[in-house]
């Protein structure tokens, strides 16, 4: 039996037209498709190029410039001399065997004879001369001196600048007018309204080469009647001019009007830190010096900050700890109310626990001594026992005084600021040098 075959009737010419066009309008469809699948294609791999770039190349680029940025070429080749120099206060005898260093005096004659273009000094205050402070003593003379030097610079060709604190009082600026009236250039800080704070910084840059950083402020009692001690640093630009950046900020602060910028522009910025410090002959020794600042507000990028100073050096003694103050309490001293700041004393506390490092504490005690300081000293003295291996001891330094001294007023006390380990050293105020 045949199979049934089932015939359709040939479409006519326009159903045949109608699907010829109906295919066309497929194929352009379908090409416009394609087209849009490849040029898709194309850029999904030209991202992916990218990101491929971004993620592999692009990091080894970025690897090499911060490694230069984090380690520059912070080598110095000047021959830099660094004197330590103290105040001793008259009256106030060492063993005759002791160390005795050049005088706070000696260094500031010897960098205002040496100035040949320039002296820029920041300070907290200036009571050089008897009359500032009420009083008639002989002791004034030196401080005396160093203001008559200072007052003939501009005659011998050097610009002084000085930056300072607010006095609160006309009738404390009678060494800044007399400044003013021979030459010098003076701006007023006025960190009180800017940080709530002080500027009580202490030291100079004379020639952009030579510096000095201590406890002495700019009175005549730091040179005779009260305990200091300082540095001096002869024909060291690199240091010298890293200070000028601190100086610079100081001075921008110092116009009317003045804010503070954040961030710094990259003027005032320094590669030298604790993480990569300046390489720097001291002495004919290798040495490893930088330069801490507080507050953070005023501290430019790259520059440590004093309080992260103070703890690496704590946190970096094998052996030993040798700190010397006039004041030592864990509290924010001027905060309103007050509050327990307990950073400093903890390290302490626990380079001597886990490290058994030895910790000397030599505090100062005075007519202005705060009696709650003593609690804080007997907690940290407390640890040393027989028992317990720790080498802890604190010392109360009292500078003695005559008759006569006693009616000298805020004299005869330490005012020294340092701190010693086996390995760094750590000398100045509000800035400090650390040079391991």
């Amino acid at each position: 039996m045949k199979p049934k075959v089932v015939y359709k009737p040939i479409s006519s010419p326009e159903g045949i037209e109608d699907h010829v066009v109906y295919m066309g309008r497929l194929q352009n469809n379908a090409r416009r498709y394609y087209q849009c699948a490849l040029v898709i294609a194309i850029l999904v791999t030209v991202l992916f190029c990218l990101m491929a770039a971004q993620l592999l190349l692009f990091p080894l680029l970025c690897t090499s410039s911060t490694e230069k940025s984090v380690s520059p070429d912070n080598s110095c080749s000047d021959p830099c001399s660094l004197v330590l120099v103290e105040s001793i206060p008259e009256g106030l005898e060492y063993s005759s065997n002791a160390t005795i260093n050049p005088s706070v005096y000696q260094s500031w004659k010897r960098l205002l004879s040496q100035a040949q273009s320039s002296v820029d000094i920041a300070s907290f205050y200036w009571t050089l001369t008897n009359k500032d402070t009420h009083t008639n003593h002989s002791s004034a003379s030196q401080g005396e001196e160093i203001l008559q030097e200072m007052m003939k610079l501009k005659q011998r060709g050097v610009r002084l600048r000085v930056a300072v604190n607010p006095s609160g009082s006309k009738a404390k600026d009678a060494d800044i007018d007399a400044l003013r009236d021979s030459g010098a250039e003076v701006r007023v800080v006025n960190l009180p309204h800017l940080t709530s704070g002080v500027l009580h910084t202490k030291f100079w840059v004379v020639d952009g080469k030579h510096i000095y950083i201590g406890s002495a402020n700019m009175d005549w009692r730091s040179l005779t009647q009260v305990k200091e001690l300082g540095t001096a640093v002869y024909n060291c630009t690199c240091l010298a001019q890293d200070l000028g950046k601190i100086f610079d900020a100081y001075w921008v602060l110092g116009q009317d009007n003045a804010t503070i910028p954040s961030p710094w522009p990259d003027t005032f910025s320094t590669t030298y830190n604790k993480e990569t410090p300046l390489e720097v002959s001291l002495n004919s020794t290798a040495s490893l010096v930088y330069l801490s600042s507080s507050p953070p507000p005023l501290t430019a990028k790259g520059r440590t900050d004093d309080i992260d100073s103070i703890l690496s050096v704590i946190d970096d003694a094998k052996k030993f700890v040798y700190i010397s103050v006039m004041d030592y309490t864990p509290t924010e001293e001027f905060s309103k109310p007050r509050r327990y700041w307990p950073a400093i004393d903890n390290h302490l506390r626990k380079a001597v626990y886990e490290r058994h490092v030895t910790v000397r504490l030599l505090i100062s005690c005075w007519g202005n001594t705060k009696p709650n300081m003593f609690p804080f000293l007997q907690s940290l003295a407390a640890l040393q026992s027989n028992k317990s291996h720790y080498d802890i001891e604190v010392k109360i330094f009292v500078v003695p005084a005559s008759e006569e001294q006693k009616h000298i007023p805020f004299a005869r006390v330490n005012h020294n600021k340092y701190m010693v380990t086996d390995r760094v050293a750590y000398i100045g105020k509000y800035i400090a040098a650390c040079i391991k």
